[in-house]
């Protein structure tokens, strides 16, 4: 693919807070496949988005888990929407 002025603006990631973040057009692609917000129990108080940028950030970077950064949701709620997705993902044939 050639770099032309359009796909450098496409893919230009400069004003996003890290490089691993999803642009809103990656977030309209991914989010139809999120689990709902729940019927019943407590509400999710955490953004799905903001827990796929942490899962994203961790796999890009290779961090450990204890160094994931603090501006991200706290390292249980991305572990646990990881292991969640990664599961719902396994059930589909």
């Amino acid at each position: 693919m050639a770099w032309t002025p359009f796909t450098r603006r496409h893919h230009d990631r400069s004003r996003m807070r890290y490089a691993s973040d999803l642009t809103d057009r990656e977030w309209s692609l991914i989010e139809p496949f999120m689990p709902r917000q729940p019927r019943l129990g407590r509400r999710r108080k955490t953004s799905l988005r903001a827990v796929m940028d942490a899962i994203f950030y961790l796999l890009q970077s290779g961090c450990q888990w204890a160094l994931l950064p603090h501006d991200f949701p706290p390292k249980s709620t991305v572990y646990q929407g990881l292991s969640q997705t990664s599961t719902e993902a396994s059930a589909i044939p």
